[in-house]
């Protein structure tokens, strides 16, 4: 069962009691009893080896795929970021910025309104008129972030984001996440494949295995991390001996 949750009613963001998926397909289920709580303005990361289970665990988060059994409660908008920007090539940045907001049928002026704020954000505003092709890796992801942003979800999903990127787009991205993650006071859940990276910015790390949550990590280090810190060192180094145990 799916329901949508009033978050000035309640303590957490997103509740998945008991969910199972199984496709048709396979005989083992792509995830498997997952129970998970996550509170509103929470930065939750997400990781484990392939085919664990975790994109199932976000397009059922992002209402792309409905659990078999099991209890999901969302909040009514949920925003989502996909690996690879996926943009519009034939619209600009303004235009793919501002898709979600037609999608809605939202009035002109608050499509003008938001998507200049969301572009400022991820400073892009100077590029509104750019299309997908005249710009970086970087800044096609920083469009997709804005899109996400502008219809205002009380959720963003972030879906490998930054797997096809060189390490200091990356690490500029990073900042700009947890800029964006404080200003705002949203809500992100963010797959990650990079145990360092998940450790840099969740506050608690998820490890899934075998379509199931292995362990739940604290992180509790102060922001922003060092990775040559020992506390941050000894944190990486206690997941993974669980993720390749």
């Amino acid at each position: 069962m799916q329901n949508d949750l009033d978050l000035n009613n309640k303590k957490d963001a997103i509740v998945l009691e008991h969910v199972s998926k199984l496709y048709p397909e396979s005989e083992r289920p792509a995830l498997a009893g997952v129970s998970l709580a996550v509170k509103p303005a929470e930065f939750v990361c997400i990781i484990g080896p392939s085919g664990c289970g975790k994109s199932t665990l976000v397009k059922i988060i992002a209402r792309l795929e409905r659990a078999s059994t099991g209890m999901v409660e969302l909040p009514q908008k949920v925003g989502l970021v996909f690996q690879s920007g996926a943009l519009l090539p034939w619209l600009t940045v303004e235009d793919n910025a501002a898709f979600g907001l037609h999608a809605e049928h939202a009035a002109e002026a608050l499509v003008r309104e938001r998507v200049k704020k969301y572009l400022a954000m991820v400073g892009l505003e100077a590029f509104a008129k750019k299309y997908p092709h005249e710009l970086s890796g970087g800044q096609r992801q920083r469009v997709g972030i804005a899109r996400a942003l502008a219809i205002e979800p009380q959720v963003l999903l972030l879906d490998e984001p930054f797997s096809a990127l060189d390490p200091k787009t990356t690490e500029e991205l990073h900042k700009d996440v947890l800029a964006i993650w404080r200003e705002t006071k949203i809500t992100i859940v963010m797959v990650s494949h990079l145990i360092e990276e998940a450790v840099s910015l969740g506050e608690r790390v998820v490890l899934m295995k075998d379509g199931k949550i292995e362990e739940i990590y604290p992180i509790g280090l102060p922001y922003p991390r060092r990775e040559s810190g020992i506390a941050f060192h000894d944190m990486v180094q206690k997941i993974r001996a669980k993720f390749f145990a």
